[in-house]
């Protein structure tokens, strides 16, 4: 994957991006590890396919669109300094704060370095990058992206036809840049060079100029030898910025709530979401289905065993469970009919007496019976010591079990 890196001109901020009006900017396509892949000059809309191709698409903001300040401030992070750096920048703003977008960078000897830029302006470039296909976006102020040389100033001229954008770079943190018009292309590099040299009167600079004018800018220098003797001339290159602009520290997307962060491109997954759905909704209304046959099948057995049970015993009024009733019915006719249920009183004391007499043990240790629940329960008498395992294999062999639901007392009860 490769970044897009785009230089913007200055006028672009006052201008804005009109309907029909073209916007030509000076790119380059560079892979992550900073290889120029492509450069040029073309117009945003021209951009278009770069755009969606680009893992990331960076933004030099011109410098005489950013505000650079140096801002005094206590050591606050997150939503606090967000929330505070409008009313700690607004004495030095000429518009309101809330027009603006404001990010601070890192804090380096205890002050900050607040980046400001007009709001709407950068709002409107992201929505026009975002129509194009970007996917993640940053802007950074291009005088940061500058090599920063102690003791001298670093400066950097982009020409846009009469009109030249200067960013020049003060220190480590700090930078400004000037937009100037000159009557003649021609002129463009003498006014540039004056106009540097007002800014900058007495510390050395080291310029970067496109490379095909570097022969103008060295005979402009010549005209004024106070000028030959600080200004040293370089061409510009956009490995130069490429390496420049990921060491900035400052990302002015971030005053705008992540609204250029990367966005998931959904149209190479719309094929097989489409599928995943239909397959999903086959699958449901096929669940649906046996669900329903399943619910009418078992609504068919239960009136089937509500009709056999009324027709077999017609004089019950209600018939809630027929299965269960049954089995009282049946349990019922074998009481009356002198049969035992495993779990009546008499079939478990019987059991229990058999199991115990095989265990050769007396009924001295038995303190009482007591039957509830259909379970017998037999209290032992305290400090019986008498072991449950011998008496628990013997059961097993009728069909009883035997638990110990506290100290001295067994429950026995039917296994059919």
């Amino acid at each position: 994957m490769s970044n897009l890196y785009i230089r913007l001109p200055s006028h672009i901020a006052a201008e804005g991006l009109q309907p029909g009006m073209p916007l030509y900017c000076h790119f380059a396509i560079a892979s992550n590890a900073g290889a120029i892949e492509r450069e040029g000059v073309a117009a945003l809309p021209e951009l278009a396919e770069p755009v969606k191709r680009a893992q990331r698409v960076v933004l030099l903001l011109a410098a005489s669109d950013v505000t650079l300040l140096r801002v005094k401030m206590p050591p606050l992070s997150g939503a606090k300094l967000r929330a505070a750096l409008p009313n700690l920048v607004e004495d030095r703003l000429m518009s309101d704060p809330e027009e603006c977008v404001v990010v601070a960078g890192e804090m380096h000897g205890g002050m900050r370095t607040v980046a400001v830029v007009s709001r709407n302006w950068l709002e409107l470039l992201v929505r026009t990058l975002q129509a194009l296909g970007a996917r993640s976006i940053a802007a950074i102020p291009s005088q940061l992206c500058l090599p920063y040389q102690e003791g001298a100033v670093t400066a950097a001229v982009a020409e846009h036809g009469v009109e030249a954008d200067i960013a020049i770079r003060m220190a480590e943190q700090d930078g400004i840049g000037l937009s100037i018009v000159a009557d003649q292309p021609e002129a463009l590099a003498f006014e540039a060079m004056q106009s540097l040299f007002a800014v900058v009167p007495t510390a050395p600079v080291v310029l970067y100029v496109p490379p095909s004018r570097v022969r103008d800018y060295q005979e402009s220098l010549h005209i004024a030898p106070a000028m030959e003797q600080r200004i040293t001339l370089h061409a510009d290159t956009w490995q130069r910025w490429v390496a420049g602009a990921g060491k900035t520290g400052v990302d002015l997307m971030a005053g705008l709530g992540g609204g250029g962060g990367p966005k998931f491109d959904w149209k190479p997954w719309r094929w097989p979401l489409i599928i995943g759905t239909a397959v999903l909704l086959v699958n449901v209304i096929g669940l649906n289905v046996d669900w329903l046959r399943a619910k009418r099948e078992a609504a068919a057995l239960s009136n089937g065993m509500i009709q056999t049970y009324r027709s077999a015993f017609p004089k019950d009024p209600v018939v809630i469970d027929p299965l269960a009733q049954l089995r009282q019915k049946m349990a019922g006719a074998q009481r009356d009919s002198g049969q035992l249920a495993p779990d009546d009183f008499v079939a478990l004391t019987a059991a229990f007496s058999e199991a115990w007499s095989t265990t050769g043990q007396g009924a001295a240790p038995v303190a009482g019976l007591e039957y509830r629940d259909r379970s017998l329960t037999v209290k032992l008498k305290p400090g019986s010591s008498v072991s449950m395992e011998q008496l628990s294999t013997a059961l097993a062999s009728r069909n009883l079990s035997i638990t110990q639901p506290s100290a001295g007392v067994w429950q026995i009860r039917s296994g059919k």
